[in-house]
């Protein structure tokens, strides 16, 4: 990929430089300084948010909200294992606060221990929810329309949550109906 992303820059840097030699490094130099004023945004919101899920974690509130979610998490995956059902609740939950980095870990872990209790469609379908990723709150795309100077960076937020939902229950279903039981 970073030959693609390489390839693609040196070729649309070689017709600038044909069409427009003065304005190159102007516009090189602009689009540096954009990249790191959105890369600091985005740092912060990240900052922010990973803060927010680990006082969550720390105070309990993350193992209750899991605990809220287990009964019908053992239906969806289909396993009885207490500690991957939290980790991939709380792997679930953190998708849908669009915290970003925070389900990663999670998801790993409830799917090495869906995988050692050799339930491969409860890994499937984390996979499948991580994936598609219900958004009640996309916090990365709200963060990346502020830093672009939309006026009302969060008018996203019933769009991407009929699409998220949409997208979800669809790979959820499908999941279920292709795996074997």
């Amino acid at each position: 990929m970073n030959f693609v992303f390489t390839a693609v820059f040196l070729a649309a840097a070689a017709v600038f430089l044909v069409s427009d030699p003065e304005g190159f490094l102007p516009a090189l130099l602009a689009g540096g300084q954009k990249a790191a004023a959105l890369s600091m945004t985005l740092l912060a919101s990240y900052c922010v948010w990973l803060g927010f899920f680990k006082v969550l974690e720390k105070s309990g509130l993350a193992e209750k909200l899991a605990r809220l979610f287990r009964r019908p998490l053992k239906k969806l995956f289909r396993s009885d294992d207490e500690e991957a059902l939290s980790l991939a609740s709380q792997n679930i939950a953190a998708n849908m606060l669009g915290l970003p980095g925070a389900p990663t870990p999670l998801g790993v872990r409830a799917t090495q221990k869906f995988l050692a209790a050799k339930n491969t469609y409860a890994a499937d379908m984390l996979f499948v929810l991580g994936a598609t990723s219900m958004q009640l709150l996309p916090t990365t795309v709200i963060a990346l329309r502020a830093a672009a100077g939309a006026a009302s960076p969060a008018d996203i937020l019933l769009p991407t949550l009929l699409a998220t939902l949409f997208s979800t229950l669809t790979g959820a279903a499908l999941t279920a109906l292709t795996q074997k039981r």
